[in-house]
C-alpha cells in the first residue's frame, strides 16, 4: 500500500492520503481543535437565529439552553459540514477525479477537541495515452448496386399500397389482410387478452402463432370456426404458455393489397421527382449517404478497439457497475413490452448481465481514453452547442418536445449530453487524422450490408 506522507494543507489540517489500490483513495484527516470550536460557534449562532425558546428573545439564547435542546442535532450537522468541506477542498488541492460516494468513518469528538475522519473512495486511473494520431484501419470498398436500389424502390411501393375490399371471392387467402373478431378459452374458460373484436391481421405474415393464422386461412366471410391453437412452454405470456387455446373465429372483412404502378406518376407523387429515372438516382444517393455514415460509425468502433488494445489499466468498479445498472435499465424498458407477445423465449438474466457488464467495462475503457484525448487536444463542447443540440432533439421528438427540453434543462442531464457530444468530436477527430486502408469486400460482404440496412 502506498502512503502519501502527512502535511498540513493551507488550513492548518493534518492530511494522509493512503492508496489502497490504484484507482481508490483513503484520505484521513485531522482537523486542530480551533478549527472544530469555530464551527460548533457558527452552527450555534445560525440556530440561535432560527429557533424560539420560550422566555429568550431571538439571537439572545444562552448557548448552553441551544446545548440542552439540539446538541446532538448541532453535532452531526458539525460532524458533516467539517467531512463534506474538508473532502471538498482536498480533492480541490490534489486534482482528484472522484467517480465515486466516499465512505466516511467519523472518530468521536466534542466541541472543545480536534475532530478526525477518514474516507475511502475510487478515482479515475492516471495513465498516458500515445500513438493515438495517425491510427490504421481498414475499410471495405462497397458500392450501391441496381438490387439494393430496386429493393428500396419496391419497399417505397410497399409503403403506399392501397388496402381495398376483395370482390367475387369470401374465402379467406394467404396475403389476405382481414378484420375478425375473436374469444379464446382454456377448458372453457376465458382467459386475459384471450379476445378481440375488428383485430387487424395479414393472414401468413408470422405476426401470430402459425397454427393460428393457419385456422384463418380458408375462413368464409361471416362464418364462425372453433380452432385449437397449441401454445409452446416457451411462449411469453405464462397464462397460455403449453396450453391449448380453443378460438371461436368470425371474419369480418377481407381486404387485398394494391400496390401503385411502378412509373414517372408514382415518381411525381411520391418521390417529388419529375421521372422515376429520377427518383432511382436520389434512392441511390440515400443509400449512399446511409453506407457512408454507417462506415465512418464501423470505423470510429475499430479506432476504439485499437485504442483499447494498446491501453491497458485498471477500470474503476464503481464506473462499470454504474454503467452496467444503465445498461440494465434500458434492456429492461426494451423487453417491458415483449414478456406479454409472441417474440420468443428471453435469455436468461444471468446471462443478460453478464454480457452487459462486459459492454459496460469496454463502454467506461473507451470513455476513459477518448475523455484524455480530449483534453490532451483541447476539444470542448460550448454552452452553445449543447443548447443548439437540445434544439435538434427537440425539433425531431415531436410531440415530446416538451417533456425532452425539461429533461435538459437539468444540469445533469446536459452534462451527460456534453460528455456524449465531446466523446463523438473526438473520435470524429480521432477518424479524420486516421490512415484509412481500403480492402476488397468478402464475397457476401455487400448483402450482408443491404440486410443491415
Amino acid at each position: 500500500m502506498k502512503i502519501d506522507i502527512d502535511e498540513l494543507s493551507p488550513v492548518q489540517r493534518k492530511v494522509r492520503v493512503e492508496l489502497p489500490a490504484e484507482t481508490q483513495r483513503k484520505v484521513r484527516v485531522e482537523l486542530p481543535a480551533e478549527t472544530v470550536a469555530g464551527e460548533f460557534s457558527r452552527a450555534y449562532k445560525n440556530l440561535g437565529q432560527r429557533v424560539r425558546v420560550k422566555g429568550f428573545r431571538s439571537g439572545k439564547i444562552p448557548r448552553s439552553v441551544l446545548q440542552g435542546i439540539y446538541g446532538n442535532e448541532v453535532k452531526g450537522e458539525v460532524r458533516s459540514h467539517l467531512v463534506e468541506e474538508s473532502l471538498e477542498e482536498i480533492v480541490k488541492e490534489r486534482g482528484l477525479q472522484i467517480v465515486s460516494r466516499p465512505e466516511v468513518e467519523t472518530a468521536e469528538f466534542n466541541e472543545s477537541g480536534p475532530f478526525s475522519f477518514s474516507a475511502v473512495f475510487e478515482v479515475k486511473p492516471d495513465f498516458e495515452v500515445k500513438d493515438y494520431l495517425g491510427m490504421e484501419v481498414e475499410k471495405v470498398k462497397i458500392t450501391i448496386t441496381d438490387a439494393q436500389v430496386d429493393e428500396a424502390l419496391r419497399r417505397l411501393q410497399e409503403g403506399h399500397a392501397r388496402l381495398e375490399p376483395v370482390e367475387g371471392r369470401e374465402v379467406v387467402q394467404k396475403g389476405d389482410f382481414v378484420l375478425l373478431d375473436f374469444e379464446g378459452t382454456i377448458a372453457g374458460k376465458p382467459f386475459s387478452g384471450g379476445k378481440g373484436e375488428n383485430y387487424a391481421l395479414e393472414v401468413g405474415s408470422g405476426h401470430a402463432l402459425p397454427q393460428f393464422e393457419d385456422a384463418v386461412a380458408g375462413l368464409t366471410l361471416g362464418e364462425r370456426r372453433t380452432v385449437a391453437v397449441n401454445y409452446p412452454e416457451d411462449y411469453p405470456n405464462k397464462e397460455i404458455a403449453g396450453k391449448a387455446v380453443d378460438f371461436s373465429i368470425v371474419v369480418r372483412e377481407i381486404k387485398q393489397k394494391v400496390l401503385p404502378t411502378l412509373d414517372d406518376e408514382f415518381a411525381k407523387d411520391h418521390g417529388e421527382c419529375a421521372t422515376l429515372d429520377e427518383l432511382k438516382s436520389r434512392i441511390r444517393g440515400r443509400l449512399e449517404d446511409e453506407l457512408g455514415h454507417y462506415q465512418n460509425e464501423e470505423l470510429k468502433e475499430k479506432l476504439v478497439d485499437r485504442l483499447i488494445e494498446a491501453h491497458s489499466f485498471t477500470i474503476p468498479p464503481s464506473m462499470v457497475e454504474r454503467q452496467t445498472r444503465y445498461l440494465m435499465e434500458r434492456y429492461q424498458n426494451q423487453i417491458a413490452g415483449q414478456r406479454d407477445s409472441g417474440a420468443g423465449a428471453l435469455p436468461p438474466m444471468e446471462e443478460v448481465k453478464k454480457n452487459l457488464e462486459a459492454r459496460a467495462t469496454r463502454q467506461v475503457h473507451a470513455t476513459l481514453l477518448v475523455e484524455r484525448i480530449a483534453q490532451l487536444e483541447r476539444i470542448e463542447i460550448t454552452d452553445k452547442d449543447v443548447q443548439d443540440r437540445v434544439d435538434s432533439l427537440a425539433r425531431a421528438a415531436g410531440d415530446r418536445a416538451k417533456n425532452l427540453r425539461e429533461i435538459y434543462s437539468r444540469a445533469e442531464a446536459r452534462d451527460d449530453l456534453r460528455s456524449q457530444m465531446v466523446f463523438d468530436r473526438t473520435l470524429g477527430f480521432l477518424l479524420e487524422r486516421a490512415t484509412i486502408k481500403e480492402v476488397d469486400p468478402p464475397v457476401s460482404k455487400v448483402d450482408e450490408q443491404a440486410e443491415k440496412r
